[in-house]
């Protein structure tokens, strides 16, 4: 999707979680750039299919992000494929992968499926307990998995994880400085509008999910903040 390039901002929906028609209109109409459906527990394709339908009612881009494999669905604009590259669970590095477009491949065209090198930071997270994931990592060793995802993999897409705590920016900063085509998208802990600029300086998208169910109305209002930041980048 070239449209992706240009996005800034996104809210992130777990399905697993219920839902009031007023609540996802508030989201949907913020002006954000794209909603991601995704969780890491509870996501079904019945609660898959009834966030698609309710976002189609809205303008905005829906994508999934692809955790499970019963929940993979068409009707999307694009599918997320999550590789976390320091999980220990090789599920998450290309089993569950493979099986989802062993499965579902034919409905899938190539260009809405893009691949995020995931790399999950917060050790205490449920993410990181299902993928056995090591987030004992230092400044090193995530810009060496930043220049695999990017290099390597191909990935189009750099993803840093906190999932549920506030990142360091300097650790932001560092992959933005590195990263010379991919995309770096930044989720986690984001409960501020001061937050999501400070973040948003160097990511060139910043997530924001678990604010939307703690404090609703300050989470609409990181979409402006985003949008108003000018990014750091390099990217040629």
């Amino acid at each position: 999707m070239e449209e992706m390039k240009a996005w800034r901002h996104a809210f992130k929906i777990d399905p697993g979680r219920p839902f009031s028609e007023q609540w996802l209109a508030e989201i949907c109409e913020s002006g954000t750039d794209v909603v991601i459906v995704g969780g890491t527990e509870g996501t079904t394709i019945d609660n898959v299919t009834e966030c698609l339908a309710a976002v189609r009612r809205f303008s905005v881009p829906c994508v999934l992000e692809v955790t499970e494999l019963e929940a993979l669905t068409p009707g999307f604009d694009a599918y997320l494929i999550p590789v976390v590259l320091n999980a220990h669970h090789p599920a998450f590095i290309s089993g569950l992968h493979q099986q989802a477009l062993k499965a579902h491949g034919q409905f899938l065209k190539t260009a809405d499926v893009l691949g995020e090198g995931y790399c999950i930071l917060n050790r205490e997270s449920s993410v990181a307990r299902r993928t056995e994931a090591d987030a004992a990592l230092d400044m090193d060793d995530i810009v060496a998995f930043a220049r695999f995802s990017e290099s390597v993999l191909r990935m189009p897409i750099f993803y840093l994880e906190y999932s549920g705590t506030y990142g360091d920016v300097e650790v932001v900063k560092k992959v933005n400085q590195t990263l010379e085509h991919a995309r770096l998208f930044y989720g986690g802990g984001i409960q501020t509008k001061e937050q999501a600029s400070e973040m948003a300086t160097w990511a060139d998208m910043v997530v924001v999910g678990n604010a939307l169910y703690e404090n609703k109305e300050e989470a609409l209002k990181t979409v402006n903040a985003v949008k108003e930041t000018k990014r750091q980048t390099n990217k040629r």
